[in-house]
């Protein structure tokens, strides 16, 4: 009985959802006389195909695929690369090892690539080198680039090279410098990373009662952000609020 009733369940559903969508009516009777095997072909050619391109469904792929083959994009950017050594094929590894934290080597790629264009590269391949050095721990490399970089007419990418320069300088020890601009960012930028990094720079400078404006924020905004958002930076946001909870508790 609960098989069959669970049957009937998948068999509704399937039927709601292809009188919604509206499908082939020739999908209505395959779901009702051939049930379970019914629905299965008619989750495999029509509602598959239509999650497959949902930015939710591509991002969960890529994952599972880094996960199952996690050196796959660097051994075949390098693959690439042993057959042509272009700027393009530098940048491929480059971007391969980063996705793998591998930041050191990747900055060492990206630099080689921007040596074999005219002009040193443009601004976004300057941008990853920047961040490239950042995360590897080379903050003084890291700021020189990010305050050398050219105007860029995107308010977005200025805002990100901005926020990369606010880690910089707190790298650097720039303290003031780095709260002013992750202040200058929050108010600008969706999201909650500019909040998060002022909130926990505040506290290791033990102004802990300042940081609750900041956290504060980064809690309604939350309440906005989409599930993905929320998964991308999950230790970021469940860092802000276990914060925020030890700072109003005390």
């Amino acid at each position: 009985m609960p098989i069959l009733g669970l049957s009937i369940l998948v068999q509704i559903a399937c039927a709601v959802h292809c009188v919604r969508g509206h499908r082939n009516s020739m999908w209505l009777m395959v779901i009702i006389f051939l049930s379970l095997p019914g629905c299965l072909a008619y989750a495999i050619f029509e509602i598959l195909p239509g999650l497959a391109g949902r930015r939710e469904v591509r991002m969960a792929r890529a994952t599972a695929v880094r996960r199952l083959n996690p050196d796959g994009e660097v051994r075949r950017a390098r693959e690439a690369l042993e057959v042509a050594d272009t700027a393009a094929n530098r940048t491929a590894l480059g971007d391969a090892l980063a996705e793998q934290g591998e930041w050191g080597e990747a900055a060492v790629q990206y630099r080689a690539a921007i040596a074999r264009v005219p002009g040193g590269g443009d601004r976004a391949a300057q941008l990853r080198i920047a961040r490239a050095e950042l995360e590897s721990g080379n903050d003084k490399a890291a700021r020189a680039l990010l305050e050398a970089l050219p105007p860029s007419a995107s308010g977005a990418e200025t805002d990100r090279a901005a926020l990369l320069l606010a880690r910089a300088l707190e790298g650097c020890g720039e303290t003031a410098q780095a709260l002013a601009l992750y202040e200058d960012l929050g108010r600008r930028m969706a999201g909650g990373e500019a909040l998060c990094r002022r909130a926990g720079l505040l506290m290791s400078e033990g102004r802990r009662g300042e940081a609750l404006e900041p956290l504060t924020e980064v809690e309604r905004r939350l309440k906005r952000l989409d599930r993905m958002e929320r998964t991308k930076d999950a230790q970021m946001y469940d860092w802000a609020v276990r914060t925020l909870a030890e700072l109003r508790a005390g």
